[in-house]
C-alpha cells in the first residue's frame, strides 16, 4: 500500500538511495569491466588508441611526475615519503600504481572493475609495497585513518552520481588520518550534461558545488585548479 505523507514508512528514502547507489555501483563494474576487456590501455589513458606496453606505464611515470613530485610539500608535510602509506582510487591496470610505488613505503589501490584489478596486479607483481583491491564502487575495505595520502586521476570525471562521488570522498576521509590530503580531479566543465547512470561523462561540479562537498565530507579545500574545465583538480585536506 501508498502510506500517506505522514505515515511513510521513515526508512523508505534511505532504502530508495543506497538500491540506486548499489545499481550504480554495479552498473560501473560491468561498463569497466567490458572497456577492460575491450582495450584497457585505450579507456584508462584514451590519448592513444593503440598502446605499447612500455608507452603506458612510461605515462603513469609521466602523470606522477606532474602530479605527485611537484607537490610533494603537502603531500610528505616534512616526512620521508618512504614512510608514508598512499591510497590509489580507481588503479585501472596500475598505470599510476607502479609509478607510486617507486616513491611511497607502500601504495594501496583499487578498482571496480575484476578485469582491471587482474591487469594492475600482473603489472605490480614485482612490488612488494603494492596492494590491490577489488571495490563495490561506494565503499573502500581498509582500516580507518590508515593511510597519509590519498590520490585519484581519470576517476570522478566518468562518474554520473553526485551521492556516489561524495560518498566515496567520505569513505577516503574515513580512510585518512587528520591533515592527510586527497589530491583528485572532478568534471568542472559544466556544459556537460551526463544521462542518469552514465559510467563515462561524469557531473560537473562548480567551485561553490566542490567546497560544500569538501565540508559535508570532512575535509577542507585549500587548493584547487582547472575550475570550469574537463579535469578540475581538488586538494581537500582532511580535518582533525
Amino acid at each position: 500500500p501508498i502510506h500517506p505523507p505522514s505515515t511513510r514508512h521513515p526508512h523508505s528514502a534511505i532504502i530508495t538511495f543506497m538500491s540506486s547507489t548499489a545499481d550504480y555501483g554495479r552498473k560501473m563494474r560491468q561498463d569497466w569491466d567490458q572497456r577492460a576487456a575491450q582495450n584497457a590501455r585505450h579507456f584508462i589513458a584514451d590519448g592513444v588508441l593503440n598502446w605499447s606496453e612500455e608507452d603506458f606505464y612510461a605515462s603513469g611515470r609521466t602523470t606522477v611526475a606532474q602530479d605527485i613530485l611537484t607537490d610533494m610539500e603537502n603531500i610528505c608535510q616534512g616526512r620521508d615519503p618512504k614512510s608514508l602509506r598512499v591510497l590509489e582510487l580507481g588503479c585501472g591496470a596500475g598505470r599510476v600504481t607502479r609509478a607510486l610505488a617507486e616513491i611511497f613505503g607502500h601504495v594501496s589501490a583499487f578498482d571496480v572493475s575484476p578485469n582491471m584489478v587482474a591487469l594492475a596486479r600482473a603489472a605490480t607483481a614485482a612490488c612488494p609495497n603494492v596492494s590491490i583491491s577489488e571495490t563495490d564502487g561506494l565503499s573502500l575495505s581498509a582500516e580507518p585513518a590508515s593511510f597519509d595520502f590519498a590520490y585519484s586521476c581519470c576517476v570522478f570525471h566518468h562518474v554520473s552520481s553526485r551521492p556516489v562521488i561524495h560518498g566515496l570522498v567520505t569513505e577516503i576521509g574515513r580512510l585518512l588520518k587528520p591533515g592527510a590530503l586527497f589530491k583528485f580531479e572532478v568534471q568542472g566543465c559544466e556544459l556537460v550534461r551526463p544521462e542518469s547512470g552514465d559510467t563515462w561523462l561524469g557531473i560537473p561540479f562548480s567551485l561553490a558545488q566542490a567546497t560544500e562537498m569538501a565540508a559535508q565530507c570532512g575535509f577542507e579545500l585549500r587548493y584547487h585548479i582547472g575550475e570550469g574545465e574537463e579535469r578540475f583538480w581538488l586538494w581537500f585536506f582532511r580535518l582533525p
